[in-house]
C-alpha cells in the first residue's frame, strides 16, 4: 500500500475551494501511483468543510477513509498550528477532523494559535494519530519542547520537500528525533498540486482502512520509505506552478481553466 502522509485538497489556503481543481489533484495522485493519503488540510483555509463535504458526497466510506471513484482512498486529516512555531498533523474519522477543526475555530488567526501542550490535550479526546509536520522546516520550534510533551505525538513526517532540498539533514534530525521519542517516521510530499505527488512515499507491505490499523502497522515498522531520484526536480516545478497559478489568480484570471487545459493540450 503506497500512501502520502501530508497532502492538501488547494492549491492554497487563502484561495477559494474548487471541486474542478481537487478532482484534478486526486486523479493525478492516483496516476502518480498511490493508493491512498492523509489530506492534511491546514485547519485556518478557506471553506476547509466544504472541501470535505464535496468529498464525502462523491465518496463512498470504507473503514475512516473516503475511497473516491478512481479507488484513491483518502484518511481525512489537518495540519494545525501552534503557537511556538511549527504544524502538526492530525488524521482520524471525518467526524473527528471537522469536530476539532469546530473546535479551533477561536484559534485560527496568527497571534491566537493554541500552544502545543494545550492542543495536544484538545487532540487527545477524540481517535486521531498525531505528528509533527516538517519538524526542523524554519521557523518552526516544536522539536526544542519539553521531551514529556514531545512524547505524546504518534509520528514524525519525513517531509519530500525538506528532503529534496536537504537530504542529508533533513534525515538526520528526523531520524535522530524519532529514536529519542521512540515514535515512527513516515512521509509526506507536502503538496498543494500534483506535480510533487510521488517524490517520497511511505509503502506498507499490507492494507488497510482504518486509523487503528493504521498505527499498528506503523508501530510493527512494517513499511519502508521511498524516495524518488526525480524528487528534487519535483519539488522545484511545483513551487514554480503553484507560485505561477497564484499569480494567474491575483491577476484575476481563472488558474484553474488554465491549469486543465494546459494538461489535456
Amino acid at each position: 500500500m503506497r500512501l502520502d502522509f501530508h497532502t492538501h485538497g488547494k492549491l492554497a489556503k487563502k484561495l477559494p475551494f474548487s471541486t474542478v481543481y481537487t478532482d484534478w489533484l486526486f486523479d493525478e495522485a492516483r496516476r502518480a501511483g498511490l493508493d491512498a493519503l492523509c489530506l492534511t488540510e491546514h485547519f485556518n483555509t478557506l471553506q476547509f468543510s466544504d472541501l470535505y463535504g464535496y468529498l464525502a458526497s462523491k465518496s463512498r466510506r470504507v473503514g475512516d477513509t473516503l475511497e473516491l471513484p478512481n479507488g484513491l482512498r483518502i484518511f481525512p486529516g489537518m495540519e494545525t498550528d501552534v503557537a511556538e512555531g511549527g504544524h502538526i498533523l492530525s488524521v482520524g474519522p471525518l467526524e473527528a477532523i471537522l469536530e476539532l477543526n469546530r473546535q479551533l475555530e477561536p484559534y485560527k488567526g496568527k497571534g491566537k494559535f493554541l500552544p502545543f501542550e494545550k492542543l495536544m490535550d484538545l487532540f487527545e479526546q477524540y481517535p486521531v494519530l498525531v505528528g509533527c509536520g516538517h519538524p526542523y522546516r524554519a521557523p518552526g520550534h516544536v522539536p526544542e519542547l519539553p521531551l514529556d510533551q514531545l512524547k505524546r505525538l504518534n509520528f514524525l513526517d519525513l517531509n519530500g520537500k525538506d528532503m529534496a532540498l536537504d537530504r542529508e539533514r533533513t534525515q538526520r534530525l528526523t531520524y535522530d528525533l524519532g529514536q529519542t521519542l521512540d515514535i515512527p517516521v513516515v512521509s509526506g510530499s507536502d503538496t498543494h498540486q500534483a506535480v510533487q505527488y510521488g517524490c517520497i512515499a511511505t509503502c506498507f507491505e499490507g492494507t488497510f482502512d482504518t486509523v487503528e490499523e493504521m498505527h499498528q502497522e506503523m508501530l510493527a515498522g512494517r513499511y519502508e520509505i521511498q524516495l524518488v531520484d526525480s524528487a528534487a526536480f519535483q519539488v522545484r516545478t511545483a513551487c514554480l506552478l503553484k507560485r505561477s497559478l497564484k499569480e494567474i489568480y491575483a491577476l484575476g484570471g481563472d488558474y484553474v481553466a488554465v491549469l486543465t487545459k494546459a494538461v489535456s493540450a
